[in-house]
């Protein structure tokens, strides 16, 4: 019973010390991602609109289209904008 113990033992740290290193890797990758923000900041870029294109590049399409017909409903809904015309289409 001791051997399936520290095999257990081992192959637990085994994990541990792989989650630790990923973990390193993603805050390095992290603070690469935040240094490309900044550097298209410096250039003039907007950065909170560079992270909702970001966002909206990962969806599908089809995702994509219903987050903005929802967007633009609720703009309408509170007087935000008019209801765009692709909007009353995509509702029919």
């Amino acid at each position: 019973m001791a051997e399936g113990g520290t095999v257990a033992h081992d192959r637990l740290r085994s994990f541990i010390e792989r989650i630790e290193r990923l973990e390193e890797e993603k805050m390095a990758l992290m603070a690469d991602i935040k240094e490309v923000y900044a550097e298209a900041k410096g250039v003039g870029f907007d950065v909170k609109t560079m992270r909702k294109v970001v966002s909206l590049r990962k969806m599908d399409d089809s995702d994509r289209q219903e987050a903005e017909f929802l967007l633009d409903t609720y703009l309408s809904a509170l007087g935000m904008i008019e209801r765009p015309m692709g909007s009353v289409q995509a509702a029919e």
